[in-house]
This record gives structure tokens, C-alpha cells and sequence, in this order.
């Protein structure tokens, strides 16, 4: 299906906020945006990279920012997408009730055009790597077998990280033993936990 095919559609459906989305979409169309189709979403662009995009769902709508982190927000609407998980995308809700300002709504993504025209990005941060903690039940395993040690502190520390995981997540404690008693032969033959996923 053609993407003026999916777009027609999706506007076209009934749905409990069609005429708000369409009212939407009338105020998006008057800026200089192009209007796509990603994501089963009408998705709207300048100069290639995604702005915003438009969403509904059972009991509400709305607008969502993909570098909205950067808006002035000065009505105070927009609110991280997932809370803890995305970092630079906003979403503006509106819900029944709720009535749109066209004005408002095209400050706001003229504001995001010109954004995206500066090139704003967020750079996510790397996060800080987390000490490797071996439990107990492992620890006396290594202490008691030189082999096994020995093939386990020649592992990366990632897939050492995989088999303390793998150990510390049992939560009983016949579970951590059979876990114990299938990780030690692949320890000693110098393998990771995962490698049979991986291509290696």
C-alpha cells in the first residue's frame, strides 16, 4: 500500500477522535513538514529526520516530539513519552475534553522545526559499567575447581557478568545449583552463556 494510501486510511477510519486528528493534521499540513507514514502513525519530517507525529488511542490523542526534550513548553504540556526510558521524545495528550488551539499546537511545531533545522540532539550518556558480583554459590565453585577458575577469569568480563547473572536470578536454591552444575562444563571449554545466540 502506497504511503497516501496508509494516510487516507488512517484518517478515514472511524474512530472516537477522528475529527480531532484530522483538525490536527490541517494545522501540521500548513507548516513546511512532510507528511509520511512510519510506525503505523502519520509521521511528519523536514529535510528527512522525523518531528513529530500523530497518535491516537482508546481515550485519548496526540502529538508526539521526537526531540521535544528541547521545547520551551511554555503552556507546560508536553510529558516524557516513557517515563525512565526515552529520553529526548515528548507527547503532547489530549483527551475529550480537551480542545485544540491551533495557534498553540503551531507554535509549538514551528518551534520543533526549527529545532530540527539547528540539528539538536540529545547524546544519550553511556552508562557507568556495574561491578561484577559473583554469588556465593559460584564463588566456592571457582575456589574449589583451578580448571574452572581458571577458564573463568579467562572469559570477557561480559559473559563472566552472564553466568553470575545467570546464577544471582535463580531464586530458589535447587535452581541455582542445577544452573551451577550446567554452567561449569561450559565454563571449563571456555564458553559464554549466550554464545550459541551469538554469531561467533
Amino acid at each position: 500500500m502506497e504511503t497516501s494510501e496508509k494516510l487516507k486510511a488512517y484518517f478515514s477510519e472511524e474512530h472516537a477522535f477522528k475529527k480531532e486528528i484530522k483538525e490536527l493534521r490541517k494545522i501540521l499540513l500548513s507548516t513546511n513538514l512532510k507528511e509520511t507514514f512510519k510506525w503505523s502513525t502519520p509521521t511528519y519530517t523536514i529535510d528527512g529526520k522525523n518531528v513529530l507525529s500523530i497518535g491516537r488511542f482508546k481515550n485519548h490523542y496526540g502529538i508526539w516530539f521526537f526531540n521535544g526534550v528541547f521545547l520551551s513548553d511554555p503552556n507546560k504540556v508536553l510529558r516524557n513519552a516513557q517515563e525512565g526510558k526515552t529520553k529526548a521524545m515528548r507527547q503532547w495528550k489530549f483527551s475529550s475534553t480537551d480542545i485544540i488551539n491551533p495557534e498553540v499546537v503551531l507554535a509549538y511545531c514551528k518551534e520543533a522545526i526549527v529545532n530540527e533545522k539547528k540539528g539538536l540532539k540529545l547524546i544519550p550518556t553511556k552508562k557507568e559499567p556495574t561491578a561484577l558480583v559473583i554469588p556465593e554459590l559460584l564463588t566456592k565453585a571457582l575456589k574449589n575447581n583451578t580448571k574452572t577458575h581458571k577458564s573463568f577469569i579467562s572469559l570477557p568480563p561480559y559473559k563472566q557478568k552472564e553466568y553470575a547473572e545467570y546464577i544471582s536470578l535463580a531464586k530458589q536454591e535447587k535452581t541455582k545449583i542445577s544452573r551451577l552444575e550446567k554452567i561449569i562444563p561450559l565454563i571449563e571449554k571456555g564458553i559464554g552463556l549466550n554464545d550459541k545466540y551469538r554469531n561467533c
